[in-house]
C-alpha cells in the first residue's frame, strides 16, 4: 500500500511543478513588459561604447513638437487652391519700395527641408506664401515633383536622414547656384517674413564666414541654430562647408544625428561663426515654435528644455519678439494664410511705417517716394559676437 502511495503521487508532484512553472513565466513576463513600458525612453539611448557623434536624442527632440514627418497639416482641404490677396489696394502702393531694393541687392536662397508626403499638405503653402519673396525658392526632398518644383537628392526618406539629406542639399546649392548672398534653410512648417530677414542682414557681409538663426547652448561650444526656426549661412559658409567641412573627419559622415546639430559642429571646425541675430533691444528674431508659444507668459512648463537650451537671456510676453521678427516654426497651412494676412495685407488706417534712414540713404531711393523717415530705428544686433 505504501508502495501505490508513492507511485500515485508522483503525478501529483509533476503537475505542481508544471503549474508553478507556468505561473512563473506569465508573471516573469507581465513584469517584464511593465518594466521596459516605463523605462522605454531610457533603454533606446543606452549605448555600450558611446559614439564621439553622441547626444541625448529624447531631451534633444522637440517634446513640443509635431515632428518632422508627423502631421501638424491642420484642418487645410489639400484639394483648396487659395486664390492670392488684391493688391490693387490704395493703402498697398509703393510700401515695399524698400524691400523690392534690398531684394535686389541681398540675394536669399530658400531651400525648404521636406518630404513627398508633405508636398501637397505643407509644401506647397510655403510657395504660396512667404517663398515667393525668397529669390531662389527650392524644395529639397527624395522625389522630383514638377508643381513645387522639388529636387530629388539621393538619400533615403525619414527623420533620420533629415542630416544626410542636408549635406545633399548645400552640395546641390554650391553645384548649381553662384549668384546669391545667403542660403536659408527652413522647414515646411516654417513661416518668414524674408523682408525682416534682408533687413537684418544689411548689418553683415556675404563674404564673412558667419551663419544666424535661433541659437541653442549644447553640443557644440558656441551654440548652434535650431534648424526648424531655420537658419542662415552667408555664401562663405556654404563654401567651407561643402569644400572644408564634409570632407573632414569630425564632421559626421554617416546619414544620422540631428541636422542642426551636426551642422553646427562641421561649420565651427573651419572657422564659421554663430552671430548673434537679436535686435538692439535684445529682443530675438528666429523662434522654434508658433507666436502664442513665445507671447503667451506660462505657455511652457519651467522644465521644459526650451529654457536650457535658449543661448540668450529671453521673456515672455508681448516683449519676447522683436518687430522685425523673421522666423516662427510649427506654423500649419492655415495659419501660413492668416499670418500671409496679418502681415501683408492687414493696415491699421492712418498708421504708417517708418523705416530706417541709414538703410534709405544707403540704398539712394527717390524723395519723391512715401517712405517715412525716422532717427530711432536702427538694425544694430545686440551684441553682434
Amino acid at each position: 500500500m505504501k508502495y501505490e502511495i508513492l507511485f500515485f503521487s508522483r503525478p501529483g508532484l509533476k503537475k505542481n511543478a508544471l503549474l508553478t512553472f507556468c505561473i512563473g513565466v506569465i508573471f516573469g513576463i507581465f513584469f517584464a513588459y511593465t518594466t521596459v513600458s516605463i523605462t522605454e525612453c531610457h533603454f533606446k539611448d543606452f549605448k555600450i561604447l558611446p559614439s564621439k557623434f553622441s547626444y541625448d536624442k529624447n531631451s534633444y527632440y522637440d517634446r513640443h513638437s509635431h515632428g518632422h514627418g508627423h502631421d501638424n497639416a491642420g484642418s487645410f482641404n489639400d484639394s483648396v487652391v487659395m486664390k492670392d490677396h488684391s493688391e490693387n489696394e490704395t493703402l498697398h502702393f509703393d510700401e515695399d519700395l524698400v524691400a523690392q531694393e534690398l531684394k535686389k541687392r541681398i540675394r536669399v536662397i530658400c531651400w525648404i527641408m521636406t518630404s513627398p508626403s508633405n508636398h501637397i499638405k505643407k509644401a506647397r503653402h510655403v510657395k504660396a506664401t512667404w517663398g515667393k519673396r525668397c529669390n531662389t525658392l527650392l524644395f529639397m526632398s527624395t522625389v522630383e515633383d514638377k508643381s513645387l518644383p522639388s529636387i530629388a537628392l539621393s538619400v533615403k526618406e525619414g527623420r533620420d536622414y533629415l542630416w544626410g539629406k542636408t549635406k545633399e542639399a548645400f552640395k546641390y546649392i554650391h553645384e548649381h547656384y553662384k549668384d546669391y548672398d545667403y542660403v536659408l534653410k527652413a522647414d515646411d512648417d516654417t513661416y518668414v517674413i524674408v523682408e525682416n530677414l534682408r533687413y537684418m542682414l544689411t548689418s553683415f557681409d556675404p563674404k564673412d564666414p558667419i551663419y544666424l538663426g535661433c541659437r541653442f547652448k549644447p553640443y557644440v561650444k558656441q551654440g548652434y541654430m535650431s534648424g526648424g526656426a531655420g537658419y542662415l549661412l552667408s555664401k562663405e559658409s556654404v563654401k567651407r562647408f561643402v569644400e572644408k567641412a564634409l570632407p573632414h573627419k569630425q564632421c559626421r559622415q554617416d546619414h544620422g544625428g540631428a541636422e542642426d546639430v551636426e551642422i553646427g559642429k562641421c561649420l565651427q571646425l573651419v572657422g564659421v561663426k554663430a552671430k548673434d541675430s537679436r535686435d538692439n533691444l535684445g529682443r530675438g528674431r528666429f523662434f522654434p515654435f508658433i507666436p502664442e508659444h513665445h507671447l503667451i507668459p506660462g505657455h511652457s512648463d519651467p522644465n521644459f528644455w526650451y529654457w536650457k537650451y535658449i543661448f540668450y537671456p529671453i521673456v515672455e510676453g508681448m516683449d519676447c519678439c522683436s518687430d522685425t521678427a523673421i522666423s516662427f516654426h510649427y506654423v500649419d497651412p492655415d495659419n501660413m494664410y492668416v499670418l500671409e494676412y496679418l502681415i501683408y495685407h492687414l493696415r491699421p488706417y492712418g498708421v504708417s511705417q517708418n523705416v530706417d534712414p541709414s538703410i534709405i540713404n544707403k540704398l539712394d531711393l527717390k524723395k519723391e517716394s512715401n517712405i517715412t523717415k525716422t532717427d530711432q530705428l536702427t538694425n544694430k544686433t545686440h551684441h553682434n559676437k
